[in-house]
């Protein structure tokens, strides 16, 4: 044992060698052909270089002890230079092939597989549960090695995912549903979201979300970002179709994915009826925007929105912007007068019923805003002649308009005039 130990030795000696001899020979003038075959020999060479080594960190424990180190894996990282992280994860594979993978550990050694798809196949053989048996756990690691000849570790990640399925069909749905249930258990715990006032008008929200959650979270956004839909949501009208739009959100660019799913975020949220909401704080779900009473007739000034997110818990808004969140019976308008007295606290005669909301959906069936098809049920009743300019809320002096087009209605720098048919054409101011 002592003289395999010193060959052992003088062998790695001898190929560092051999290695160095040919290190400075140019390979540009090789023929193809020898190209093809020293880079698969290489390729095979590392493969087994990288056995031997793993073959003797999982008998290197002497080492760690004699030098004081925790494990051979920090010693290898502190004495070699090495990242850490990837010697502890070398030293967990040449434990795994030195105890439970032999057919994984000689394919290795032969350069049948290659150090990654080594990684890939230990790592779904592990997550294997001891329940389905040493005969199937053995199939599946001699499987996965089978399917290294074609398979590169990306594949066989996906492989190794429905192994079982491969080499137990039978026991795989029970396996299946409780790795599910586990998975489903361990999101519900995992899941996390996070708002944080950024400070200078957006808001960060960053988190985890269950796949369920996620998906019907995709599906509701994705009914906003409908192309069909995004298409005459911008379009508009024939003053601003792919100009004024285009300039404003990027230069004559279509708007970016991430762009439209945050409008789609915003629009979502504008549906959401605050009456199937649960209560809060003792009183039915809410946002309160306060402003002034001239703010909010001239559209001049500054409100601010109680935004629920931590931080300074106020935000201000453009009174612009207050006077579309005004028309929304989902936003409640606190109108404070000149000595801060409570005027108007989203009073019953400023919104429109729901009976009123049925009327104009059978009357408008879309957004009115010239050329545009967004459904009436996803489009918000707007006045014609403000409320707090003394418009009625009635039906004469309603309008179904979509979120976009509601925005654009009581954008300072747009104008826009009602048509004969009843729709409204939007442009420019100059």
């Amino acid at each position: 044992m002592q003289t395999s130990q010193h060959s052992l030795t003088t062998l790695v000696g001898l190929l560092r060698e051999q290695v160095k001899s040919v290190a400075d020979l140019n390979p540009v003038f090789m023929p193809t052909v020898d190209k093809v075959d020293v880079l698969g020999e290489l390729v095979a060479l590392e493969s087994q270089v990288a056995a031997l080594r793993l073959r003797v960190m999982a008998s290197a424990g002497d080492v760690a002890v004699e030098s004081g180190d925790r494990s051979v894996a920090a010693w290898l990282s502190r004495t070699q230079r090495l990242r850490r992280s990837d010697c502890v994860a070398d030293g967990r594979l040449a434990e795994a092939l030195d105890r439970d993978l032999p057919v994984l550990s000689t394919a290795l050694r032969e350069a049948r597989v290659n150090l990654a798809q080594a990684r890939v196949i230990a790592a779904a053989v592990g997550e294997l549960p001891d329940r389905v048996g040493a005969e199937v756990i053995a199939k599946a690691e001699a499987e996965l090695v089978r399917l290294a000849a074609d398979h590169d570790p990306k594949d066989l990640t996906v492989l190794g995912r429905r192994i079982l399925q491969i080499v137990d069909p039978e026991r795989f749905e029970d396996e299946e549903r409780r790795r599910l249930q586990g998975a489903e258990r361990q999101a519900a715990l995992r899941q996390r979201l996070r708002l944080r006032a950024v400070g200078d008008g957006l808001t960060r929200i960053s988190g985890v979300l269950p796949d369920a959650v996620a998906a019907r979270l995709a599906t509701y956004l994705h009914a906003f970002t409908n192309p069909r839909l995004a298409e005459g949501a911008v379009r508009g009208s024939a003053d601003d179709a792919g100009t004024a739009e285009g300039e404003e959100r990027g230069f004559g660019q279509a708007v970016n994915r991430p762009r439209r799913l945050a409008e789609a975020f915003g629009q979502l949220l504008e549906t959401l009826d605050p009456k199937r909401l649960p209560i809060h704080g003792g009183d039915a779900t809410n946002v309160t925007v306060t402003i002034s009473l001239d703010a909010l007739r001239d559209g001049l000034g500054v409100a601010t929105l109680d935004n629920g997110v931590p931080g300074d818990g106020f935000e201000a808004i453009t009174a612009a912007h207050a006077r579309r969140l005004a028309c929304n019976a989902r936003i409640i308008p606190a109108v404070l007068g000149s000595d801060s007295e409570v005027l108007d606290l989203g009073r019953a005669s400023r919104l429109f019923t729901k009976a009123q909301r049925r009327a104009l959906l059978l009357r408008d069936r879309t957004c009115r805003a010239e050329g545009c098809d967004i459904p009436g049920t996803w489009s918000e009743a707007h006045h014609l002649r403000p409320w707090q300019g003394g418009g009625e809320t009635d039906l004469h002096n309603a309008v179904l308009l979509c979120s976009h087009h509601h925005h654009r209605v009581h954008d300072p720098g747009y104008d826009h005039r009602r048509l004969a048919s009843g729709d409204l054409r939007f442009h420019r101011r100059s």
